[in-house]
């Protein structure tokens, strides 16, 4: 008995929270292509983007395909599923089928009943052939890898493992809603933007001696800056998690805003790439260093509050 045989199927849906652009430039890597070839699998029909596969293989894609952020599935290949088992009814036809001849393509290696068309992608198996030998003839010095050029149709099956294309590790961006960041480099990365707030908003300040409308005009513009960056450190630190960006709006509310903002402070990563990207690159000595001294400002201000009344009530008369 064969072994059933799969394709992967993508009509243009998305999964759960994932962006439009962030999707399809996620394909365009893990199909090393370019996004405008990307764009035309998102036209709402179904697109068989892989043929041919044992389901342990199909499994594989479909999870890499859904980190990427795309909603796919598999379907039983058509000509898998038909039986070519003899029968006492049809004993003679089947045998014949059995019998028949079979091809592979030669573009995209679906297995078929000798014909002169391939029921998988639709070339005309005898004009494709003969195309590639005259790109074959006039390109002698490339070599024979370079030569089977991928089919500019986006609706060719990928020729990389996409399960495996993946980079192990993230590129950090810190002035962007993409990607994702650690516990400690979101402490050490808020800890630098505050840091860096207090001489922008120290000169803005100034710009009260020139005029209040001045300076009140620059205390909004630094204020809003330090504002925005916050949103994209806090982001990334939900995409790390496996949570939406959105959630950041529980920050406003009184008292779970609260529980919410220490969450995010002690709440690990996922462990690998998740629907956001890959995991963050290993903390530096920098980034821990950083982190410990943030931790030290909230410490230190307990301490002295438990400490003042002490020593106060000491040196009262």
């Amino acid at each position: 008995m064969n072994q059933a045989r799969y394709k992967i199927v993508f009509s243009g849906e998305l999964m759960p929270d994932a962006s439009l652009d962030t999707v399809k430039e996620n394909l365009a890597r893990l199909f090393k292509s370019d996004v405008s070839k990307i764009n035309d699998l998102f036209s709402g029909r179904n697109v068989a983007i892989k043929h041919n596969l044992a389901e342990s293989e199909a499994d594989q894609y479909i999870g890499a395909l859904q980190r990427a952020g795309a909603r796919v599935r598999k379907e039983p290949e058509l000509s898998e599923s038909l039986s070519l088992m003899a029968t006492d009814d049809h004993g003679a036809p089947a045998a014949a089928a059995e019998s028949a001849e079979q091809m592979t393509c030669p573009k995209c290696q679906h297995v078929q009943p000798k014909a002169d068309e391939c029921s998988a992608c639709g070339i005309i198996i005898e004009k494709y052939i003969a195309r590639q030998a005259t790109l074959t003839d006039s390109a002698p010095a490339q070599s024979s890898e370079v030569s089977a050029v991928a089919p500019a149709s986006p609706y060719a099956p990928p020729k990389a493992n996409v399960s495996d294309n993946m980079p192990e590790f993230g590129q950090l961006k810190a002035f962007t809603t993409n990607g994702r960041i650690g516990r400690l480099r979101y402490l050490a990365w808020t800890l630098v933007m505050l840091l860096a707030s207090t001489p922008l908003l120290g000169v803005a300040a100034a710009g009260y001696a020139i005029s209040d409308l001045f300076g009140s005009l620059l205390v909004v513009l630094a204020t809003i800056a330090v504002f925005v960056i916050a949103i994209q450190i806090g982001v990334q630190r939900l995409h790390d998690i496996g949570w939406s960006g959105w959630l950041l709006l529980i920050n406003i509310v009184p008292v779970v805003g609260s529980v919410f903002a220490l969450l995010m402070v002690v709440m690990p990563g996922t462990n690998g790439a998740n629907r956001y990207g890959p995991m963050p690159p290993p903390n530096s000595t920098a980034v821990k260093v950083l982190a410990c001294l943030f931790l030290l400002v909230p410490l230190s201000g307990i301490i002295a509050a438990i400490a003042m009344p002490t020593l106060f009530s000491a040196y009262a008369p």
